[in-house]
Parts: structure tokens; sequence; C-alpha cells
């Protein structure tokens, strides 16, 4: 209702509203509901028609400690295990050789490789470690040509090498073999293998200044021990050069390295051995050193052709040569603890001038001023 005012003399006058009429309502669509689906329902405790078999075989497969890498093998155990079976091998044959006055280095070096010959022939037949092996041919004309010349080169190279310790402290020999990469550096110009660079002559001429320090600071310097050991490292850069060229192309992994040359250097070494040194032990020597010690050392030389493997496999280039590095520190120290060996500080500085040289040379300057600078940031923090 609203007022409306009149004059004075009206009264107030109630009008009614004014709506407009309403609009008719549009009928709307019936409702559609969407059809119910049936489920089934299964107890928990009712009996299925699978077998526990097969049962197991719908859940995923379970998770190995593989996948996750959650248990896997740190590099550096590997780095390890080939560092403790290098310096051992080592330090056995100087102990036996000269602590045990056992001075028939050639026997013992047909013995490890004889060792060798038949452990690589049981693992080839019972495991798969070998089975690379097949990947190469190897008939008897690949054999003389290629196996034969750098097993008489390894044969060579052992013989020498072992006779060294009759006459040279461990830890002098292994100053003398910083110079390994020179040597093999100029086989490998005398081969035609590689071209002159004035950069590598000079890193080569610091490794061979700090081997020069080093032996002018041996006190027990003998000069048919270092002829002895210059020989060895001579006949070790002839057969890795003549490994990159004679087997180009044929990829094998030390082991099977070892399974084709073992038997080649074996066989020289054995007739070597009979002509100069077997008619010469007596019963007394064998019973001196035992012949338990005798295999053991065998077994650990084979071993460390077993671990190269696995730390090739696990490692990088980098890592094998800052091995080769504290391996050959740790084996100068072992020496001056085990067998008294003296060491002067001439030789510790021409060391470390050879160790210096042999890093560059191997990895360059850009990698060891990198591997610098990471242990100046590590000490400053």
């Amino acid at each position: 209702m609203t007022l409306a005012q009149g004059s004075d003399d009206e009264g107030i006058v109630l009008v009614p509203p004014h709506y407009p009429p309403r609009k008719p309502r549009s009928k709307l669509p019936p409702l559609s509901l969407p059809p119910q689906r049936s489920y089934q329902y299964t107890p928990i405790m009712e009996k299925s028609d699978k077998s526990d078999a097969d049962r197991k075989s719908d859940l995923p497969p379970p998770t190995t400690a593989r996948e996750t890498g959650k248990y896997s093998i740190h590099p550096f155990f590997y780095v390890t295990v080939w560092i403790a079976f290098s310096s051992s091998v080592i330090l056995f044959n100087k102990y036996i050789l000269s602590t045990l006055s056992f001075p028939f280095p050639i026997t013992l070096t047909a013995l490890h490789l004889l060792f060798a010959t038949l452990a690589t022939r049981l693992l080839a037949h019972s495991t798969s470690l070998l089975d690379s092996r097949h990947d190469t041919a190897m008939d008897w004309t690949q054999w003389s040509r290629r196996v034969l010349p750098i097993g008489v080169a390894f044969t060579a190279s052992l013989i020498f090498s072992n006779q060294a310790y009759l006459w040279l402290s461990v830890s002098f020999i292994q100053m003398l073999k910083a110079t390994t990469p020179v040597v093999v550096l100029l086989t490998s110009w005398g081969f035609g293998m590689t071209h002159p660079s004035l950069r590598v002559l000079l890193n080569v001429l610091v490794i061979v200044l700090g081997v020069i320090i080093a032996s002018y600071g041996e006190i027990h310097f003998v000069t048919l021990g270092v002829c002895f050991q210059a020989l060895g490292i001579v006949f070790e850069a002839v057969r890795l050069v003549m490994v990159q060229r004679l087997l180009s192309g044929h990829k094998m992994d030390p082991m099977v390295s070892l399974y084709h040359f073992a038997p080649v250097c074996a066989s020289f070494l054995t007739a070597i051995a009979f002509y100069l040194e077997i008619p010469h032990i007596t019963l007394e020597d064998i019973n001196r050193v035992g012949v338990r010690l005798l295999l053991f050392t065998a077994a650990v030389a084979f071993m460390l052709n077993l671990s190269v493997v696995f730390l090739i496999g696990r490692t990088s280039s980098l890592v094998l040569t800052l091995s080769g590095v504290v391996k050959d520190i740790l084996l100068v120290t072992a020496s001056f603890v085990m067998f008294g060996d003296p060491i002067t500080p001439t030789q510790l500085f021409g060391y470390s001038i050879a160790l210096g040289g042999l890093m560059w040379y191997k990895m360059g300057m850009g990698e060891v001023q990198q591997i610098l600078d990471r242990m100046r940031r590590k000490v400053g923090s």
C-alpha cells in the first residue's frame, strides 16, 4: 500500500500498489541421473582360486641393491685393493730374493707365470670373466706375429727387473721406474708411431732431471743393479709400444692379455731357469723360503692382474695416474720402514721433481693446476 496526500480539506487516501503481471513458469527438463554401476563385493577372507605361486608372480619384482645403488662399491675400494696387491708383489719379491737369501729371480718369476697360466685357464672354463677372448681371432699366424714378440719382450722385462732387487733398494728402484714414460716416448718415436714435440721433450727432461738428482743422492748405488733396472725399463717400453702397434684394432683387457701372454712367458722363463738357476737351487733354499710362501706370492701376483681389470672398469685415467703416484710414494715409505733402506733429502727432492714431471706428462698442466686449486681450497676451508 502507498500513501496519496491531497489538499488540506481532503483526508489521506490509501492506494493499492500496482504489480506487473507474472510470466508463466517454463517447465524444467526432467533430471537424468547417471546409470548406477554394479559393484561386486568380495569378502576379505574369501578363498581365491590362484595358488601362492600365481599370487607371487602378480607382485612387482623386488628391487635389488644393485638397482638402487645403495650398496654399490665406491671406486676408492678398487684403488685401495690395486695399491695393496701391487705394493705387496714388489715387497714380497724383495723379501724373498734379498732378505730370505733366495737369489733366483727367474725361477720365482717363472712360478708366478705358471700359476697365472693355470689360473686363467681355470677362470676361462668356469666363469665369464674371460669371454671377451673370443672377440679376438687368434690363429697360429696371428699368435706368432702378435703374441710371441710381445711375450719375448715381457719375459726379458721381468728377468732384468727382478734381477735389480738383488742389488738395489725398493725405494731407489721406484725412483728409477719414474723414467718408464720417458723411455716409452722415445721408443714410440723410434718406431715412428708418434712425432717429436718440444713441449713433451721439455716435460721428459724434467722427469730425467729429477731421477738424476735422486740417483745422485742414493747411498747404496750399485752400477750393475742400475743396468739391470735400465734394461728392464727398456724392454718394458718395447713391450708397451709393441702392444700398441701389433694389437691395434684388437681390444684386450689385462686378463685376456695375461691369458695369451702367460704361457709364452712361462715357457721362456722355465727354460732359462732350468739352464741358469734350477741346478743351483738346494732343498735348504726351498725350506728357508717355504713352499706356502712361494705359492702365496704367486697368488698375490695373479690377484694383482685381476684387480687391474676392475680398476680400469670402475675408474678413469686420472684416477689411475694419481693411484700410481700414491703407490710409488707408499712403496718408498714402506721400503724405509720395513727394510731400513736409507732415503736422503737429496733423493726426496729429486723424486718430488720426477713425480711432478710425471703428473704433468700424463695429465697436462691444466689438470694438475685444477688439482692444486682444489687442494688449496680444502686446506683453506
